[in-house]
């Protein structure tokens, strides 16, 4: 069982949770309802760390990238909690693993499990990413799923300099507890790693990639029966396949060599 005892270290705080490697990188065995409870811990005024807590996902894309791009590797590896946002990814660990990936945590379910307990207990949301539009559509879609949930603050992520820089000021004097991230891969968990230092107030930094293009409803997610055989990702290029097409087309291959021949952590 899963001990919630949360130390006066980020890492200590996640030494608890159990874990195995896929395709070289270290995920978090958890399901998506301990995932949850895991942040809603985490957020408790009396377990805050000084600092945020880094949770990031990784599906065969990131596993294909960090085994060819060093920065992102390293990028990854900072991470306190990486969680498997793929169904490949599960199913490897399962033929692979005494201790397997008890189901995929795809951060579009994990964010409205997390709401749902966040607006019990009084947590406090901030949205920064995507469009100025789109974020603002999904702030509002968000706010109507969800009535009692303090959003104390949200922004498009297009902001560059002096403007970036007040805007993380604001941000960490708000001092929500979960920061959602989503500005793509890297660049999120560059973000991360730039900013956690000006960051002190928040309790979790969750990375998001195109969460809130699915919150705001201008895309779709794939039929039920296509996410569980892990074919979210041929849904995604059928709808956009000048963007996705050439990236799947020389992701997949390596993520599917690295699933099934990778048992070990990159650089270790």
């Amino acid at each position: 069982m899963l001990e919630r005892r949360i130390n006066l270290d980020g890492r200590a705080a996640t030494a608890e949770v159990p874990r195995t490697t896929v395709g070289g990188l270290r995920m978090a065995a958890l399901d998506l309802e301990a995932t949850a409870d895991f942040m809603i811990e985490a957020t408790d005024p009396q377990h805050r760390i000084g600092r945020p807590l880094y949770l990031t996902s990784a599906n065969g894309e990131v596993l294909a990238r960090c085994s060819t791009e060093p920065q992102t590797e390293r990028l990854f590896r900072a991470a306190d909690l990486i969680n498997a946002d793929g169904q490949p990814l599960v199913a490897a660990s399962k033929l692979q693993s005494w201790f397997p990936l008890p189901e995929r945590v795809a951060t579009t379910d994990l964010f409205h499990v997390v709401a749902r307990k966040a607006e019990a207990v009084g947590r406090t949301f901030y949205m920064f990413g995507a469009s100025e539009a789109e974020n603002a559509t999904a702030v509002e879609n968000v706010r109507k799923l969800y009535p009692n949930l303090k959003i104390v603050g949200h922004s498009h992520g297009y902001l560059r300099g002096d403007a970036l820089r007040a805007k993380i000021e604001e941000i960490n004097a708000l001092a929500p507890d979960y920061l959602w991230v989503a500005l793509g891969v890297p660049s999120e968990q560059a973000f991360v790693e730039e900013y956690t230092p000006h960051l002190t107030n928040v309790g979790v930094i969750k990375t998001s990639g195109g969460l809130f293009n699915f919150l705001s409803g201008s895309r779709s997610r794939a039929p039920e029966w296509m996410q569980k055989v892990g074919l979210e990702w041929a849904w995604r290029t059928w709808l956009e396949p000048r963007r996705l097409f050439w990236r799947y087309l020389t992701t997949n291959p390596r993520a599917l060599y690295l699933l099934f021949r990778r048992k070990r952590p990159f650089n270790r």
